[in-house]
């Protein structure tokens, strides 16, 4: 039953179902407020700021597990964007330009790649839920851990980048400073490896 729900999980429904989501329909307000802050507007920095500030903490908290590092490593991201503002280039996206600048960072201090446990994937049991429930989603969470890790960096990335952190297969591709095409094949790939091993490690009795 827990397989069940795992396997049917909405998330991974529109993970699959948003592959081809390759552009945002119109720019963002973040990507339009760094324009301007290009521009000389200074007024314009706090928007930006809080309209990614929270994701690209997540997403360096995912790269690197000491919660001060990636604080650190966020606001030297940060500062790196405020540095290259004059590079921005105006009427482009600022997510993969925002994202690419926080992972090299992350790879320049550090040069291998750990994640945090995929919560999203596994239905928390409910209050009467069983020992057996328990165990069951407990496994479940170790195996989708362990495929995660065996995959190669830029499959768990790409599949990562796009389900977490919510940017376009566009984006994830900037980000990763691969095509689109080849972003969108290595996240298929971690998608469908996902959905192997939670079948092939279904525990005895589950349904």
């Amino acid at each position: 039953m827990l397989l069940s729900a795992v396997l049917s999980n909405p998330a991974l429904a529109a993970f699959a179902d948003g592959m081809d989501a390759d552009k945002r329909l119109e720019r963002s307000a973040a990507s339009a407020a760094m324009d301007r802050y290009a521009d000389g507007d200074a007024a314009a920095f706090p928007v930006v700021y809080d309209a990614l500030a929270g994701r690209l903490l997540r997403y360096l908290s995912r790269l690197e597990r000491d919660p001060i590092a990636a604080e650190d490593l966020l606001q030297q991201t940060f500062l790196r964007m405020h540095r290259a503002r004059a590079s921005f280039r105006r009427g482009s996206d600022v997510e993969p330009w925002a994202f690419s600048i926080a992972r090299r960072l992350f790879l320049d201090a550090r040069k291998r790649d750990r994640r945090r446990p995929l919560s999203w994937l596994v239905p928390e049991p409910g209050l009467e839920a069983d020992a057996e429930a328990i165990l069951m989603a407990r496994q479940l969470g170790e195996t989708m851990d362990a495929t995660l890790a065996s995959l190669p960096p830029l499959q768990r990335e790409a599949f990562l980048l796009i389900r977490e952190d919510g940017l376009t297969g566009a984006e994830a591709a900037a980000t990763l400073g691969v095509s689109l095409a080849a972003v969108k094949l290595r996240a298929q790939r971690a998608y469908d490896q996902l959905r192997v091993a939670l079948r092939e490690d279904k525990p005895e009795g589950g349904r």
